[in-house]
């Protein structure tokens, strides 16, 4: 069950890398959760910037698997961290795909709040499972 936690998370980071961190933190209490709400709000805003790099860069796919692994971590010891970060790169690429598809139907700015929106979900329905 903490492995499925894991790679939801880890999902939730491969559409947006603070997200998962931000989420299980605010769920934990303390600073950390408010400073990483923080960084994750920041992202939102730059991932709605049309000139905004590519998530499937080298440097996006790597913050997305550490942050995915980490966050897996936290979860469920090591098994989370292959879990974790297999979501980041399954939600990494899939988002990918994803967002291509939305923009194409509506236009940039509504493809990233409905992947804004996708992201915050999962990491709520893995935080529901804490």
């Amino acid at each position: 069950m903490q492995v499925a936690t894991a790679l939801l998370f880890g999902l939730a980071t491969g559409l947006r890398t603070m997200t998962a961190p931000a989420a299980y933190f605010l769920h934990r209490g303390g600073i950390a959760g408010g400073i990483l709400a923080v960084a994750a709000l920041g992202e939102y805003v730059y991932d709605a910037n049309p000139k905004a790099a590519s998530r499937t860069r080298p440097i996006g796919v790597t913050a997305r698997l550490l942050s995915g692994g980490i966050t897996g971590w936290f979860v469920a010891g090591v098994p989370g961290i292959a879990a974790g970060a297999a979501g980041a790169l399954a939600g990494c690429y899939g988002g990918h795909a994803l967002r291509v598809q939305l923009i194409e139907r509506t236009a940039p700015l509504p493809a990233a709040l409905i992947e804004d929106a996708l992201a915050i979900g999962l990491a709520f329905v893995a935080v529901s499972r804490l």
